[in-house]
């Protein structure tokens, strides 16, 4: 049975098609390879022109479709004992690196939509945070999220969303979400304040931060890890060295404070009397010798070394790795201005997500299905049964399109807020059915269906009001499910209840007349 299209069902189909558009119409659609997410700046892929956002679709002439194929070619290729070339074709653009160690980048599977899952879908470590004994401004809030969003980047991690939250009490905290961390790498890196010192004797000669510190090396001739032995125990350590670059003020300090230190002659060489020691939250962490050619020189260039173990190389290299990074962030970043308390420190794993929101979306479309059922039995009209159906999942669709323009992460408590609009949804058809069928009532149909909307519109002013509260719940964790659910009823009461409110009246309208 053919419905004439009015402007509604128009409105209504092109609302559908917009969200369609928003959901699969990706920046790199079409494309085939896997996404650059982040590159190391100063590495050797940085100064070569790679960049995030990228796409990696060739690696020495063999074809990458995934992240299996890009790895298995990296790993058959390094760590190499000495400088190899690598070609890779990048948006359509040849890039050579030579390097001894696999290009410091990180990548990703190109997404196939525009839909961004939150942490509980995607996998990783979710913080909950407050400064320590303090009662922050918003300013203050918005001023530590730009400090941890540049420690967090500097360290190298991607796909990090920090952002300040506020309770229904007026408390500030700050939400760190990173996908694919574990809860000990997010804790170890925002437990620490992260104040850096670097001491002669009693004097500070430099601290970690802008004011201090101009530069520091990250790769190259200037930065690495340069050793690895075995100890007596059997087990394994590596050192690292990294260039820092000073400002004048802190160069002209290290001139004053060493111009009158005296000089100790050692089988290695002869040293100051004192040694440059490294404190970071106020515990020694290092003390570098500093040769006589210092004395007294503003010297702008310090290198700073340190080390890691393991009870295997491998292990050994990853802790020094990874002491390095920590200490050259801290010294690029600087402390962070207050000491942070962590509230609330959780993990899911990626693989739980993707079940949870797969078997979430199946029991919706059965639960739609049985609604669907259960209408053909109360009113013995297939033609009825359908139209519930259709707008239900067409309201599935455009939540995500208008989800998916609007950047808006979908999470767990998201996708249950997709659902509650959905069951709103579905009351509100039913209602406006009942309407139409009800017997011995002197009003059209058009009337009718009128008078249903007011009930439609009642419970979705009555929904907004509730719903609002929940922005702020539970310091902004219940957002994804407030924030779906506003935009499930308010286009569901714009947009697909009247489309299926013309769609219902054309066919009782088409039954009375035959």
């Amino acid at each position: 049975m053919k419905i004439k299209l009015t402007w509604r069902i128009w409105l209504w189909l092109a609302v559908l098609l917009f969200a369609l558009i928003s959901i699969f119409i990706t920046p790199h659609f079409l494309q085939k390879g896997i996404l650059i997410t982040s590159v190391e700046q100063n590495s050797s892929a940085f100064e070569q022109g790679l960049r995030q956002g990228q796409i990696i679709s060739e690696i020495d002439g063999k074809k990458v479709e995934n992240i299996e194929d890009f790895s298995k070619i990296i790993n058959e290729k390094f760590p190499s004992s000495e400088n190899i070339k690598t070609t890779l074709i990048v948006n359509e653009k040849e890039y050579t690196l030579y390097s001894k160690n696999a290009p410091e980048i990180t990548v990703s599977e190109i997404q196939k939509t525009n839909i961004k899952t939150g942490l509980d879908l995607s996998g990783g470590a979710r913080a909950l945070v407050k400064a320590k004994d303090e009662k922050l401004t918003s300013e203050q809030v918005n001023d530590l999220v730009s400090v941890i969003s540049n420690r967090f980047n500097v360290y190298g991690i991607s796909d990090i969303n920090v952002k300040p939250v506020i309770d229904l009490s007026g408390n500030s905290f700050i939400l760190i979400e990173i996908a694919g961390a574990t809860p000990k790498d997010l804790q170890s890196l925002i437990s620490e304040q992260g104040k850096f010192e670097a001491k002669i004797g009693n004097e500070t000669v430099f601290i970690g931060g802008e004011r201090d510190i101009t530069s520091v090396a990250k790769s190259g001739q200037e930065a690495g890890i340069y050793s690895c032995d075995q100890n007596s125990q059997g087990g394994w350590y590596c050192n690292f060295r990294f260039s820092v670059y000073l400002s004048e003020q802190a160069a002209t300090r290290h001139a004053e404070i060493t111009k009158d230190l005296s000089i100790n002659q050692t089988a290695q060489g002869n040293y100051l009397s004192k040694t440059l020691d490294l404190y970071i939250d106020d515990k020694l962490v290092d003390s570098l010798m500093i040769g006589e050619s210092l004395k007294g020189v503003a010297e702008t260039k310090v290198s700073i070394s340190g080390a890691g173990t393991g009870t295997t190389k491998a292990d050994a290299l990853k802790d020094t790795d990874s002491n390095m990074k920590h200490l050259q962030t801290i010294l690029i970043t600087g402390s962070l201005p207050f000491k942070l308390e962590i509230v609330k420190l959780d993990t899911i794993s990626p693989t739980l997500g993707e079940k949870f929101s797969k078997y979430i979306f199946i029991a919706a479309f059965a639960a739609l299905f049985s609604v669907a059922v259960i209408i053909f039995i109360k009113y013995r009209k297939i033609k009825l049964a359908i139209p519930p159906l259709i707008i239900a999942t067409s309201e599935i669709v455009i939540t995500l399109g208008v989800a998916a323009f609007m950047r808006q992460d979908l999470d767990l408590p998201g996708i249950a807020g997709i659902l509650a609009a959905i069951g709103t949804g579905i009351d509100d058809q039913i209602v406006m059915l009942d309407e139409t069928k009800r017997k011995g009532e002197t009003l059209s149909i058009k009337q009718r269906i009128k008078r249903a909307f007011g009930i439609v519109l009642g419970a979705y002013f009555t929904s907004v009001v509730s719903l609002l509260p929940l922005l702020l719940a539970g310091a902004g964790l219940l957002k994804g499910f407030a924030i779906m659910t506003l935009i499930g009823i308010t286009f569901g009461v714009l947009i697909t209840r009247p489309a299926f409110a013309d769609i219902i009246r054309k066919i009782e309208e088409k039954d009375v007349s035959a």
